[in-house]
């Protein structure tokens, strides 16, 4: 939140510098000031720590992209719709490991509520959910997430791993047999009295 606002203390800054530059004569020192003042509303338009976190990505820097995301701190301030549920989605792909299931699973339907754009991102949110219903014992739900993940699968990026999934949903434990489990696992046998 205080990025924001020192990026908007500073365009505000410039355009009147800019304006007065025009206004004055100073043509040079208004020409010049333009490309400054776009950068610094481009800024605006896409997020730097966004950008950083892709291209971290593309190299294979997990650590990095993980860092770079989690520097975003309230994206409903600061970003666009489109880019808020990149960031949503990215934070629930990165800290999957560290997040608890629930929180993981919240974001990521937020994401999808606010909108992805590409194909295989969308596959990949609900692939994704897939996975953490299957390990909740919801298999119906997964088995619904994996056929729309599927169809969402433009580029055929998923194919594989959706196959895979689909075979592992077969031997997947559903919400009773997981249940019945727990219940069962805590118990001891008694021994046989004679």
């Amino acid at each position: 939140m205080i990025g924001f606002v020192i990026r908007s203390l500073i365009a505000a800054g410039m355009l009147f510098l800019t304006v007065y530059s025009f206004y004055t004569g100073y043509w040079g020192w208004g020409i010049s000031l333009i490309i400054p003042l776009a950068l610094v509303i481009l800024s605006f338009i896409f997020n730097e720590n966004l950008a950083f976190t892709l291209n971290h990505m593309r190299t294979g820097n997990q650590d990095k992209a993980q860092r770079a995301i989690n520097r975003i701190t309230a994206p409903q301030y600061i970003l666009a719709k489109r880019q808020r549920a990149y960031v949503i989605y990215m934070q629930a792909l990165l800290n999957a490991q560290s997040l608890p299931h629930v929180k993981v699973e919240g974001m990521l339907r937020q994401a999808i509520q606010l909108g992805l754009k590409r194909g295989h991102d969308k596959a990949m949110a609900r692939m994704h959910l897939a996975g953490i219903c299957v390990q909740t014992g919801r298999r119906q739900e997964a088995v619904t997430l994996l056929a729309e993940a599927k169809k969402m699968d433009d580029s055929g990026m998923l194919k594989d791993q959706i196959k895979m999934m689909q075979g592992q949903l077969q031997n997947a434990p559903s919400k009773n047999q997981m249940r019945m489990a727990q219940m069962m696992g805590g118990r001891k046998k008694m021994p046989k009295m004679r």
